[in-house]
């Protein structure tokens, strides 16, 4: 099928002694087993965004199964989005409008505010407030996703990632830049870029920003 992983066939025996792999080594891993499921996933997230509604929790089922795969985790494609998409449709929902409000006004207030401080220089203060809230928000972001695939509340999990995305800005930073810079510059290439955005312009930077987010979140 084409969203089933056949974990049945036999491939190559892995060694249990064998050390695990970090950094390129281990990212380069998963990119050479899950390649085939990431563009599956693409299309499959961006099929369940067509009505538009359902974007949040499209959003939340997409972050569930790249976290598996960062996880080594087996991963069902089909099964496993579709779980994490209908059980989780309203703590997707709710974690979507969670990260979405504050970068949206505060991405709004510092260009407002830098527009016209200029002309008034006292207007600096409140585009230093916008832009310490944006650059808050995008690195707790990313660590937010990633805490919403375990157990803790939905309260745990915005408090923690507030925590980590002030506390641990680097690897917040860096998922920052995958998924959100690569983006905004997509979208600022399209269409060139409109193949890349259909085949893997969203799976791929979302395992990106969950797997550098991976050994903060292990700590936990």
């Amino acid at each position: 099928m084409f969203f089933r992983k056949d974990y049945a066939q036999p491939g190559p025996g892995v060694d249990p002694d064998e050390p695990e792999k970090t950094g390129l080594s281990r990212l380069a891993e998963i990119f050479s087993i899950e390649c085939a499921s990431l563009v599956k996933l693409n299309l499959l997230f961006l099929a369940s965004c067509l009505p538009v509604v359902t974007i949040p929790a499209a959003v939340f089922a997409m972050n569930h199964v790249t976290r598996m795969m960062v996880l080594d985790q087996p991963v069902t494609l089909l099964y496993h989005y579709k779980t994490a998409f209908k059980k989780d449709w309203a703590r997707g929902t709710a974690a979507f409008f969670t990260v979405a409000a504050p970068l949206a006004f505060s991405s709004f207030g510092a260009w407002f505010y830098l527009s016209r401080a200029m002309a008034r220089p006292v207007l600096f203060l409140p585009f230093m407030l916008c832009s310490t809230v944006l650059l808050a928000a995008l690195l707790s972001s990313t660590y937010f996703y990633g805490l919403l695939t375990t157990d803790r509340s939905f309260r745990e999990c915005l408090r923690l990632s507030l925590l980590l995305g002030v506390g641990r800005p680097l690897r917040g930073a860096l998922a920052a830049l995958a998924v959100y810079g690569s983006l905004a510059f997509a979208v600022l290439e399209f269409p060139i870029s409109g193949i890349y955005l259909l085949l893997i312009g969203f799976s791929v930077p979302c395992l990106l920003g969950g797997f550098f987010i991976r050994t903060e979140l292990k700590r936990l």
